[in-house]
């Protein structure tokens, strides 16, 4: 595969506060210190907001292209993430992202290859191999209940 490049820009707007933006999309995002920090600015995504959300991202559209090279037939999915922000040896960092992936089943049968795909899915998610925090996935997958008349 050849090298893909993903450029966005940031401008500065006031106090603690920035502008995403990238010439290939049309929407902007602001972006601030988290309201954790000194001048923070509650409301706001923040660097480490978007870091956690990247890695919920990835592993969205990962698990939707494994899914359907597998063939599993599904009817929801979706994913909440935590990451964890402490100090290491003196240096502040997302060390930790948990992943909470539910899967929502047509047919109970799909359970087994269900959990294959969740786990291929975390093994190839490229944002999860790109950064060092560790990133634990805590799967559910439920059953679609079937309403007969």
């Amino acid at each position: 595969m050849e090298p893909h490049y993903y450029e966005v820009n940031l401008g500065w707007q006031y106090s603690r506060l920035g502008q995403l933006s990238a010439s290939t999309l049309t929407d902007t995002i602001e972006v601030a210190t988290p309201p954790e920090f000194p001048k923070g600015m509650p409301g706001v995504w923040s660097p480490e907001h978007l870091l956690v959300a990247a890695v919920a991202g990835c592993f969205m559209t990962t698990f939707l292209a494994i899914a359907e090279n597998s063939k599993l037939d599904f009817e929801d999915f979706d994913c909440g993430a935590i990451g964890k922000l402490e100090s290491i040896d003196g240096t502040l960092q997302i060390s930790e992202v948990k992943l909470f992936p539910k899967v929502l089943l047509t047919d109970e049968s799909d359970q087994e290859k269900a959990q294959r795909v969740l786990h291929k899915t975390e093994k190839n998610c490229l944002i999860s191999n790109s950064i060092r925090a560790r990133v634990i996935m805590n799967p559910s997958i439920r059953i679609a209940v079937k309403e007969y008349d």
